[in-house]
């Protein structure tokens, strides 16, 4: 599955995720001046997004109610397998690095990554093969 939605969607999404249920007079009260987005742009948000498959709606009186059609999780997830299948997996480590070293991790963050780490490396290859295309990545690997 890919995910295509835009960083404004995203945000909108966020807001969606972080409420069972909203309107979209909510989510102008949370972007709206944060974000110097117009009501008129948050709804063609919305509008883009129910579109999408992302969001559905159900009136309630004189307004509709936005309610995400996927879990935050799961979305993170695939945007997370798209976005490795982009690169060499000989520099998945990186990547990997790069959070760690750039993220706030809490303590039991760490120790759950740590736990997840010490079970991969009972199965863990002892070099990763790239997969790339010839002239396609600067690993060094030998490339046909």
């Amino acid at each position: 599955m890919e995910i295509n939605i835009s960083e404004a969607e995203w945000e909108v999404m966020r807001v969606v995720w972080s409420n069972k249920e909203t309107t979209s007079k909510f989510v102008i009260d949370t972007l709206g001046e944060e974000k110097s987005w117009t009501p008129s742009t948050i709804k063609t948000l919305l509008s883009r997004l129910v579109e999408k498959g992302f969001l559905e709606t159900r009136k309630q009186g004189n307004k509709f109610l936005y309610s995400a059609n996927c879990v935050e999780d799961e979305c993170l997830d695939i945007l997370t397998q798209n976005f490795l299948e982009r690169i060499c997996e000989r520099r998945t480590h990186v990547i990997v690095k790069n959070i760690i070293e750039t993220d706030n991790l809490s303590k039991s963050n760490i120790d759950e990554i740590i736990e997840l780490l010490k079970e991969k490396r009972k199965t863990a290859a002892e070099v990763i093969t790239c997969k790339c295309l010839k002239g396609q990545c600067s690993c060094a690997a030998k490339h046909g």
